[in-house]
């Protein structure tokens, strides 16, 4: 049975790519994308190998530095 929750789940590692992939795409650096969310690059790190949660706030801002809906990230 796949895990559904917790940290490391398969639509929190899905979300984790996607997000790594919109910034990409945008051409940005990890360390750009944390200046624009006046974070750290580790953390930004940390999102897109999903090793920590990311809330509705911080979804909306990424999505919109990557110029992509939030319900992107979400399917």
């Amino acid at each position: 049975m796949a895990k559904t929750s917790g940290i490391y789940s398969r639509p929190r590692q899905i979300m984790a790519q996607k997000l790594r992939l919109a910034r990409n795409d945008v051409g940005l650096t990890q360390l750009a994308v944390a200046n624009l969310l006046n974070t750290s690059q580790s953390y930004v790190s940390k999102i897109e190998l999903g090793q920590c949660r990311v809330d509705a706030i911080q979804l909306a801002s990424l999505a919109k530095i990557y110029r992509k809906q939030i319900q992107h990230f979400l399917s």
